[in-house]
């Protein structure tokens, strides 16, 4: 027990006779998180610029890849972690002991959970900011002013952060009834749209003006491309739109994943885990992933859309001025309470790794730095930013499923130090999430070979890599943890 440091040794199992139903829990938090509309009006795009986005190869194969990016995303990333906290009942940051050690376990998961938060909090800010100063000017989001759009966000992401230290339980009574606004909006979409999409041809978005030309006709488009060229048609085309659309969806969702963790431990038995799962996380992100496809592709037959792979940007155009500009406004007003919990999900965090700092000047840090990305516009390249956060947690997850495999399917306990295998993994498996991101966006560089699908590759390198340096011995010694519970 002497061994244990604070705040290992003060964690307290959550009961299972506390523990509440999945769908109110688990399911529901999960699907609020999934029916943000900066996921799913940013998927048809897959978060970047590329031409015809993932619908490039038609949309069959557009919903075909969601489905399974959908899979890993509860396989790989929330699983393992989901069921640890439902059998130890306890938070990521004391069983991430067991991956990184009880001194490593201070930054890792949760300080850099804590940080990559603000990460979020400048993604939210940018496109709400977008969404309000589009209805202010009554333009197309894609003509706003920046200097509005920068100091709406920027005021937003300030607010949020301070209600979500101080006044987050207000914002928590309206929380539940906010996902009715995306529900609304995504069904009215799909009652505009899916008339048409038998219509649809891929070739209008990869190239507009080659209208009538058969996809054989084109060749070398920029197809998915932060994996290269690929000819539509093609499997090197598919393949490349099979990586953009996991890499998108993968990378939004890995911190959400890990920190299933947290949301397990309010679940009573394996059962309520898959369900909350599987109807949370696969159910939500298919319901809005599909909406969000089949509204691009019945859009195309119309006139004056101002971003052809933005459903929500193009809202107005295909729901008509007046009521696509309601939700529009409503969708990014909807937005502010989750800005709020990803400040109080930092301040919790920071609480735990720096106990001696308030929360107001680490979450300040935290804050200012979202500003910044906000007012250079990164946090608009939504795509990127998930790649990051991808390559930041994918070893993580890969890492805990090792881990978990290794002690035969629960929790190993908490080890001593800095577990050099969970250490190890991590740093190998970031770098090959985040290389192509960074040589191709920050330190120009070219590189020999390219990674697919960068936050999967990322999570398979930390799953190996920590499961053969364990062989090796390389895993710290466990520590007694009197207080912990098996279920």
């Amino acid at each position: 027990m002497s061994q244990l440091p604070d705040y290992v040794a003060s964690a307290k199992p959550n009961p299972p006779e506390n523990r509440a139903p999945w769908l109110t829990t688990t399911a529901a938090t999960y699907a609020g998180i999934m029916l943000w509309f900066v996921f799913w009006s940013q998927l048809p795009a897959g978060g970047g610029d590329a031409a015809g986005g993932v619908l490039s190869q038609g949309l069959l194969f557009a919903l075909i890849s969601l489905v399974f990016a959908a899979l890993i995303c509860y396989i790989g990333f929330y699983h393992v972690p989901a069921m640890l906290g439902m059998k130890t009942g306890l938070p990521l940051y004391i069983v991430g002991t067991s991956t990184y050690g009880v001194t490593g376990g201070f930054l890792m998961p949760g300080f850099l959970m804590g940080c990559l938060q603000f990460g979020w909090l400048s993604v939210n800010g940018y496109f709400a900011g977008l969404g309000i100063a589009s209805m202010i000017q009554n333009v197309p989001p894609n003509e706003v002013s920046g200097t509005l759009h920068v100091g709406i966000g920027i005021g937003w992401s300030i607010a949020a952060a301070f209600i979500g230290l101080k006044g987050i339980k207000y914002v928590g009574m309206v929380a539940s009834y906010v996902p009715i606004i995306p529900i609304a909006a995504l069904l009215y979409l799909l009652y505009c749209t899916i008339g048409h999409i038998g219509s649809f041809n891929p070739v209008g978005l990869v190239d507009p003006t080659a209208k009538g030309k058969m996809l054989e006709d084109i060749y070398n488009t920029n197809v998915a491309s932060l994996y290269g060229k690929g000819i539509l048609g093609s499997v090197s085309g598919q393949l490349g739109v099979l990586s953009l659309i996991c890499a998108y969806v993968v990378g939004f969702f890995a911190t959400a994943g890990a920190a299933g963790c947290d949301f397990g431990s309010n679940n009573k038995n394996r059962s309520a885990v898959k369900r909350g799962g599987l109807v949370g996380i696969v159910g939500a992100t298919i319901f809005t992933g599909a909406i969000a496809l089949i509204a691009v592709a019945g859009a195309q037959w119309m006139q004056g859309i101002p971003e052809p792979l933005n459903p929500y940007a193009s809202m107005k155009a295909i729901m008509g001025d007046q009521i696509g500009g309601i939700f529009m406004l409503l969708l990014a007003i909807a937005a502010f309470p989750s800005a709020c919990f990803s400040t109080l999900i930092a301040a919790n965090s920071f609480k735990t790794t720096l106990p001696k700092v308030n929360p107001f000047i680490s979450c300040g840090i935290g804050t200012a730095m979202a500003c910044v990305l906000i007012a250079t516009g990164f946090a608009g390249k939504a795509g990127d930013v998930f790649t990051l956060i991808g390559a930041s947690f994918g070893p993580v997850c890969g890492a805990m499923m090792a881990d978990y495999i290794l002690a035969g399917r629960k929790w190993a306990g908490p080890r001593a130090g800095f577990n050099p295998a969970g250490w190890i993994s991590w740093i190998v498996g970031f770098a090959v999430g985040g290389v192509m991101l960074f040589s191709t966006k920050f330190v120009k560089f070219d590189m020999p070979f390219e990674i697919p699908c960068p936050p999967v590759s990322a999570f398979v390198v930390g799953l190996v890599l920590y499961y053969i340096l364990a062989k090796l011995g390389l895993e710290s010694k466990k520590l007694d943890m009197p207080q912990r519970i098996d279920l």
